[in-house]
């Protein structure tokens, strides 16, 4: 299997420490310094999910900064749970940003990321200049904890809920079938709802014959592959047992950000669009691509354009 760097053009990494732990980075267009965009994965992803943009956005004159993020990749995997929560999280970027001497970036982030970058505005709103997410929108935190709402209306088994209340077995099950599970993920074209969703992520590990067509080669697939296989999955999922702990964390902040903003959507993907997130994001923008989740990566050239298009009329 090819390494990352043989797979495609892609940044070679560098292990910082920031925040009390280590993180695994990849930095490309350190010749555009003082014009900072740091991009955040989603799960169960790494920052190669984020190849076709890095050179994209050097061209156009960025320094473009890309974290594994804690419990990926090569970095940290802090064994407690609580590690993982959305202050923890939050607080890496700060700490990234200080490391490189920068008092705010533009903020990317895709899935888990956007819910990263969508509390970071939040938490920290004088280090973020713009914001660009991608997939999921901001999640209004709501009367009741998240968890507690998902497993009344979805159910036990909707995976949110299963990876906090059954610890360990979807990790074990993951980490047995990565390979597969990886192959049955990333593709296209796929129904909106899989049989079974309660069962997701299982199920995806566990199935024979995937549906829809494959998103990447099988050299970009074993960067992911590999990545996992090496650091396992419960740092990953750990991000979702703190859903209820960031739910409380949050009480008291208002829900509002003023920053520029951009919101990409997939047409075909299973998180439905937000109704109300001009309430939360006034100033916002946006844009919805045919496709399903994995948007920049099942449509790079057009993820792009967008992202280069929105930057230059900001």
């Amino acid at each position: 299997m090819k390494t990352i760097k043989e797979a495609v053009s892609f940044p070679k990494p560098t292990i910082i420490p920031i925040n009390g732990i280590e993180l695994e980075i990849f930095e490309s267009g350190k010749e555009h310094r003082g014009n900072p965009i740091v991009m955040c994965h989603g799960f169960p992803e790494h920052a190669f999910s984020w190849r076709y943009q890095i050179p994209a956005l050097v061209k156009a004159g960025y320094h473009v900064i890309v974290p594994n993020q804690r419990g990926y990749g090569n970095s940290s995997r802090p064994t407690e749970v609580s590690a993982y929560d959305i202050i923890h999280l939050t607080n890496d970027l700060v700490a990234l940003l200080e490391y490189y001497r920068y008092k705010k970036a533009t903020f990317v982030g895709h899935d888990w990321g956007a819910n990263v970058v969508w509390h970071l505005a939040l938490l920290h709103p004088e280090r973020v200049n713009k914001v660009i997410n991608l997939a999921l929108p901001y999640q209004d935190r709501g009367d009741k904890p998240w968890l507690e709402v998902m497993e009344a209306f979805l159910g036990e088994d909707f995976y949110f809920v299963h990876f906090n209340n059954q610890p360990g077995v979807s990790d074990a099950v993951l980490e047995k079938h990565t390979a597969n599970f990886f192959h049955n993920l990333f593709r296209k074209n796929v129904p909106l709802l899989p049989p079974e969703p309660g069962m997701l992520m299982m199920n995806l590990a566990k199935a024979e014959n995937p549906l829809g067509e494959p998103i990447m080669s099988e050299d970009d697939l074993s960067v992911f592959i590999e990545s996992f296989k090496k650091s396992g999955f419960t740092g990953s999922i750990n991000w979702y047992r703190n859903l209820d702990r960031n739910w409380h964390l949050l009480a008291d902040v208002k829900p509002k950000i003023e920053h520029s903003t951009l919101m990409v959507y997939g047409d075909k993907d299973v998180i439905p669009k937000s109704q109300t997130l001009t309430d939360f994001a006034p100033n916002l923008d946006v844009v919805s691509l045919d496709c399903g989740h994995h948007i920049q990566q099942e449509l790079p050239e057009e993820t792009n354009e967008v992202i280069l298009t929105w930057l230059v009329n900001q």
